[in-house]
């Protein structure tokens, strides 16, 4: 066991500069949409209205592809980093184009993305949700070059 240590203490370094990437990455998504995901969240449950329901499933299924895209993110970004630093910065960056991404697909869509998940447009929120994780297998391949 004393020969773990090292790794141990290398383990609880990077997880602790990762955690914060990872709440900070979060908040950016949440701040970044004019939809309030955790709302929408909180309202489909214990509600007969099919409506809120379908949001509440179109906003988890879209901030969960974001989470997962840039945990995949942080997880290559993790494995090939030469130092926190390096770290840091593809964390950061990852968090950034996955906004971007997010944005360009507003853009290049026949409908507003926006709109659609608080009123109840599944099928969107699974698209944007898949979106996203490719998004950052894509972008975790970048970071691995």
């Amino acid at each position: 066991m004393g020969s773990q240590w090292p790794s141990i203490l290398n383990f609880l370094t990077y997880l602790a500069v990762t955690i914060p990437i990872f709440a900070f990455g979060i908040f950016v998504f949440l701040y970044t949409t004019p939809y309030k995901e955790y709302q929408l969240i909180a309202d489909g449950a214990n509600t007969d209205d099919p409506q809120k329901v379908a949001a509440a499933k179109a906003a988890a299924h879209d901030l969960g592809g974001k989470i997962l895209g840039l945990t995949i993110v942080l997880a290559s970004a993790v494995y090939n980093s030469v130092g926190l630093l390096d770290l840091v910065v593809w964390g950061i960056l990852g968090t950034v184009f996955q906004v971007l991404i997010f944005y360009l697909f507003e853009l290049v869509t026949p409908f507003r993305v926006v709109s659609e998940i608080p009123k109840g447009n599944v099928s969107v929120g699974i698209f944007a949700s898949r979106l996203s994780i490719a998004a950052g297998l894509l972008m975790a391949a970048l970071i691995s070059y």
